[in-house]
């Protein structure tokens, strides 16, 4: 890939945005099929629907970045459904598991805090700046997408830790190492957060498409 490619890929162009695209359609597709399958686990109460839920997502998590790279349809809107379909994804892997397993509940809790919210609004941070995905957010700092949206990161913030969950759920410890484990996670993640907002989130630059309006009716208002 020459510099010029590579440039057009990693900065936002209105021009590109759409809402469906071939990656965004496995994105839905996935979602459909992984919270279905939660669903239907957690009803019939069979835990292999829930590990096959969870495959689901990883695999079509996998394939949605990648094709979305392989036929040059990377966007804005792509990336942002992509995060908010990860946590509805997860959100009833999650929620499925402590139905089936309420002692693992505690552990559960403090990954949602994390994952839900934290770094749900770490991923979205990217929106400040004009890049296509969090992907690219090493031309902001690359400390800070080395330690959240490099794979070996993104790994261990995702599916991995319900597979933690899965292997020790008969352990009497079990509970104990996935709470601390999602613990240090929602810690690492505030500090993540904070160094974020210590870069200064831009304001954007584009007017307002009623402008006038509001002017008028500040002038009515003081009127």
């Amino acid at each position: 890939m020459t510099t010029v490619q590579l440039s057009r890929r990693i900065h936002a162009d209105p021009a590109r945005e759409r809402v469906w695209t071939e990656a965004t359609m496995v994105t839905v597709v996935r979602t459909i099929v992984c919270v279905g399958l939660a669903g239907a686990a957690a009803y019939q109460r069979e835990l292999w629907l829930l590990v096959v839920a969870l495959v689901v997502h990883w695999v079509g998590d996998s394939i949605d970045g990648w094709w979305a790279r392989v036929r040059d349809c990377e966007t804005r809107t792509g990336a942002t459904l992509d995060i908010l379909s990860d946590r509805f994804d997860l959100a009833a892997f999650y929620i499925g598991l402590g139905w089936l397993l309420p002692h693992l509940m505690p552990a559960i809790g403090l990954y949602l805090a994390e994952f839900l919210v934290v770094d749900c609004f770490i991923s979205l941070a990217f929106l400040f700046w004009p890049i296509t995905s969090p992907n690219y957010f090493y031309v902001v700092d690359r400390t800070i997408w080395r330690y959240n949206w490099s794979k070996p990161a993104k790994a261990v913030n995702s599916a991995l830790f319900g597979v933690l969950l899965l292997v020790t759920r008969d352990q009497a410890w079990g509970v104990w190492l996935g709470g601390a484990i999602a613990l240090a996670l929602l810690v690492y993640k505030c500090v993540a957060l904070g160094q974020v907002m210590r870069l200064g989130l831009p304001m954007p630059t584009a007017s307002l498409p009623n402008e006038r309006e509001l002017v008028d009716d500040s002038t009515h208002s003081l009127g």
